[in-house]
């Protein structure tokens, strides 16, 4: 989910009575920064912050955080460094002269980029003796810290477990994906591709119904509906696809690609853009065309992995 999303938060998670509290700097103070200090902060964890731009820690340093003068003195105060800027770029511009600072420390990065990013970035860190996990958050800054909060682990395993509890302070869904430190932004770039193909579908619906006087608001309702059924499909085509299996008996590609071109010819008429739907059609086609006409809707992954 985007981090600028718009959601209710929920209630912060606390740290438990006679619980180990971990000495923790942030380094990278925008809005997502401060959220996850912020919660380290409720969570009883000793916090120390740092950021480029000077007075962004004020508010978290009336909250209990220290603010350090630099970087070498965020790092030496924290048994986890936890780093959130803009890109990775900028993570290693901060974190190569404090490198030998860094050794022996869980350095976690949930700045955002590709896997093969984070991958050069725990090589860096492993040639300068750190422990590294990358690290993808998929909730909003409102919803940091809380027990319905999700994020992505990846790397030194030994270092996650250790660190758990630090880490589940972030969010009560964090989940460790595994010693591939790719694999944390692997899983935020699937979720993400789905969310927003998703978000394209629904102002595409909402467009379409708009153009013969239907409001947005009134087909609403039972778009949330039909979304069930969509929820049921996520683990269904998930077993589809790793099987390589594509049952069609409940409707097959051919005929699906029918009733796309019938959307396709009413968006058409009403003067919408339908890029996007001639593309779903187009690799839907490309599966037919590969043998697939009498598979169901998951075959449709042959199109995506065969754009020729």
């Amino acid at each position: 989910m985007p981090h600028n999303a718009k959601t209710t938060p929920t209630t912060p998670t606390a740290a438990t009575p006679n619980s180990r509290t971990t000495p923790v700097t942030v380094i990278g103070l925008g809005a997502m920064g401060r959220a996850l200090a912020g919660a380290l902060i409720d969570a009883g964890h000793p916090t120390t912050v740092w950021n480029r731009t000077a007075g962004r820690g004020d508010d978290l340093v009336a909250r209990g955080a220290t603010l350090a003068a630099s970087p070498a003195d965020a790092v030496r105060a924290g048994e986890v460094v936890l780093v959130c800027v803009v890109d990775y770029d900028a993570s290693q511009a901060i974190l190569e002269p404090v490198a030998a600072d860094l050794a022996g420390r869980v350095l976690v990065n949930v700045t955002s980029d590709s896997p093969e990013r984070a991958r050069e970035a725990a090589k860096w860190a492993r040639d300068h003796g750190i422990r590294y996990l990358d690290g993808a958050v998929m909730i909003p800054t409102v919803m940091v810290g809380t027990p319905d909060a999700l994020l992505f682990f990846s790397g030194d395993k030994s270092a996650y477990e250790e660190h758990e509890q630090v880490l589940k302070s972030l969010g009560g869904q964090s989940a460790y994906v595994g010693e591939d430190h790719g694999h944390a932004a692997v899983y935020d770039l699937s979720m993400l591709d789905f969310f927003w193909t998703s978000m394209s579908g629904l102002v595409h619906g909402y467009a379409l119904a708009a153009k013969d006087g239907v409001p947005a608001s009134s087909v609403a309702p039972y778009l949330k509906a039909h979304f069930s059924l969509l929820s049921l499909l996520i683990e269904e085509t998930a077993k589809d696809l790793d099987a390589g299996e594509y049952p069609g008996e409940e409707g097959n590609l051919a005929m699906e690609v029918a009733g796309i071109e019938h959307i396709l010819h009413a968006a058409e008429l009403r003067g919408l853009d339908v890029s996007v739907l001639r593309a779903v059609r187009d690799v839907a086609r490309r599966a037919v065309d590969r043998g697939h006409g009498a598979d169901g809707w998951s075959a449709t992954v042959e199109g995506v992995r065969n754009p020729a």
